[in-house]
């Protein structure tokens, strides 16, 4: 059994803690901390070891112990894998001191909010022999996963563009709940915080090695620091283009979150709430695979956040078995990063901005 804790208890720490138990057969759950006593309660309060496949018992809500400071937890629970779901701005210094104890850390996305720190850790990483992942979670939407799929066995052929779209609502009373979120300190606009997760499936899609970005924000309607609107052109050194649109400001709730991908031989766009359903798959040969695209499921998960955290965790709980990668390392969570920091660096220079050892970060833009 791998000994886990979790810091931070806020909006996605619910996800996590689920997603922990539904690999409860591998994890003992040993701690959670967060500065807020209540918010601990109510995660764990919100797990239903009904839900889960799994139903061998390693902890009780009550046995599992409480912290305010995650660097006591450290020293006293010495866990051995780590989740951090705290505020954007803090994860990169509680994952080096994670490492720094010894523990395996899963990070929420961002990895952190500047170039240097994001090296950091995984430097730091492989400096300790740790293992480093980043919760991008939509790669294991089954939708995502047959498109990666067509990718690897070049259905598509040569890649044209890409374009990645998050249309989605977060009110004035989203951000005045937690005043941290569109910060430049701790989180960053809505490319950053939303568009990231979608970035992240467009660079996957499209080779990974972005070569420049041309980027537009602004700050349209809500009240923060950083952008509720943002659009970029992403230059790929394979010659493919990504191009990117993503706003907080769609009346009156979330409309979709879409990837499509478009190739000499192939067309697909992967749309619902949370990239999840299969609106359009054309291809000029068919293949058996056609039949497995057929019988996915078409209705959206229960909320944007999609059910990507339980298998995200099962991938990264055999990389530790297994001494073997995650499918999203360290390194795979900076490249969705970069490319934000490098629309918001594109959006303050005003110019086209190359992504070749980028340093930059999110405070730079106050």
């Amino acid at each position: 059994m791998i000994n886990y804790a979790l810091i931070g208890c806020g909006r996605i720490a619910a996800n996590h803690i689920k997603a922990a138990m539904a690999n409860r057969g591998e994890l003992a759950i040993a701690a959670v901390c967060d500065i807020i006593p209540e918010r601990m309660e109510a995660v764990l309060q919100a797990c239903d070891p009904a839900e889960t496949a799994d139903t061998t018992v390693t902890a009780e809500p009550a046995e599992i112990k409480r912290y305010a400071d995650y660097k006591e937890m450290l020293r006293e629970v010495r866990p051995q894998f780590a989740a951090i779901a705290t505020e954007s701005g803090k994860h990169a210094q509680i994952a080096l001191d994670c490492l720094e104890a010894g523990c395996h850390v899963l990070i929420e996305k961002p990895i952190a909010l500047r170039t240097s720190d994001a090296l950091g850790i995984c430097q730091a990483a492989r400096r300790k022999g740790l293992t480093v992942g980043v919760c991008h979670q939509n790669r294991f939407n089954p939708a995502i996963q047959q498109l990666r799929r067509a990718y690897e066995t070049g259905r598509f052929g040569n890649i044209t563009h890409a374009t990645a779209r998050i249309l989605w609502n977060r009110n004035d009373e989203y951000y005045t709940k937690a005043p941290w979120r569109g910060t430049w300190a701790m989180d960053g606009g809505v490319m950053m915080n939303q568009c990231i997760h979608n970035i992240d499936l467009l660079q996957w899609m499209l080779g990974g090695e972005a070569e420049s970005i041309t980027a537009m924000t602004r700050r349209a309607m809500r009240k923060i620091e950083g952008e509720d609107f943002g659009a970029a052109l992403v230059r790929f050194k394979n010659g493919a283009i990504g191009i990117i649109e993503g706003t907080a400001c769609v009346y009156p709730k979330n409309l979709e979150e879409t990837l499509s991908v478009f190739g000499e031989r192939g067309t697909a766009v992967i749309g619902g709430l949370a990239v999840n359903r299969i609106q359009t798959w054309q291809f000029d040969q068919p293949s058996p695979q056609d039949a497995e695209v057929a019988a996915l499921p078409t209705g959206d998960p229960v909320n944007v956040y999609g059910g990507g955290h339980t298998p995200l965790y099962a991938d990264f709980i055999k990389a530790l078995q297994t001494g073997t990668e995650p499918l999203i390392t360290g390194e795979e969570g900076m490249r969705a990063m970069q490319l934000v920091l490098g629309a918001y660096k594109s959006q303050k220079e005003g110019q086209c901005v190359g992504m070749k050892e980028l340093d930059f970060s999110t405070e730079r833009m106050r």
